[in-house]
């Protein structure tokens, strides 16, 4: 007996096959989602839309809908990661309790950015290159797609507790313009100098070491009151 061959479903059936694969409540999130787990395990090089899409299970096509081309794909995880990090900032700001003493409270909130800061280049080190790494400019810094769960991006958090240092008379007032430029690239620093520089080579629990003194140099070059000239 001769079996029958198997029956073509037809056109319209292989059509809803197709259809299927680009079935995504969220494409875009789900696409950035795919690129931030890129960038987690390579960095910024590692974002590939064609890479992403592969991994959603969508044609580059699709893809092309939401993002005009890979720096628009990157500039976006880019904005992402920065998000992850604000949150890992805002975790260690609120770990630090309140007291009776604004100017102590103010200092160790302050202190606590820079931790965090550091704490996700060392722990997240592949998104820390892509959230800043990725040549921009300060608009992204603000940007809400750059905030995190509280609705602030990590460079609005420094700013919130650099002003939180001046009212509570930790920082003098005439010190405080352009003071998150100055914060930000000496912790900026030591983060890229244990990633990529010649610290790479120091264990995690060495750098972790020398984390909490240079936010205390920090605090203090901003914050210090300078000594009346002699003979005064």
């Amino acid at each position: 007996m001769t079996s029958a061959a198997p029956r073509d479903p037809g056109p319209g059936s292989r059509a809803v096959r197709k259809r299927a694969t680009y079935h995504h409540g969220d494409l875009r999130r789900a696409l950035l989602e795919a690129s931030l787990e890129l960038a987690r395990q390579g960095g910024p090089d590692a974002v590939v839309l064609r890479e992403a899409t592969r991994r959603v299970g969508v044609s580059a096509n699709a893809a092309y809908r939401h993002f005009a081309d890979r720096d628009a794909l990157l500039a976006s995880v880019a904005s992402r990661a920065q998000a992850r990090a604000a949150d890992v900032i805002a975790e260690a700001i609120a770990a630090v309790p309140d007291r009776d003493d604004r100017r102590t409270v103010a200092r160790e909130r302050f202190r606590a950015v820079g931790q965090g800061y550091l704490r996700f280049a060392l722990t997240e080190p592949g998104l820390f290159r892509t959230a800043f790494g990725v040549p921009t400019d300060l608009s992204r810094a603000t940007s809400p797609e750059a905030a995190g769960q509280g609705g602030r991006t990590p460079f609005q958090l420094l700013s919130d507790r650099l002003d939180a240092m001046v009212e509570a008379g930790a920082m003098s007032a005439d010190r405080r313009p352009g003071a998150e430029l100055l914060a930000w690239s000496a912790v900026h620093g030591l983060a890229m100098l244990a990633l990529d520089g010649p610290l790479r080579g120091m264990s995690s629990a060495a750098i972790q070491r020398i984390v909490p003194r240079l936010v205390q140099m920090v605090d203090l070059g901003l914050g210090v009151i300078e000594a009346p000239a002699r003979g005064r």
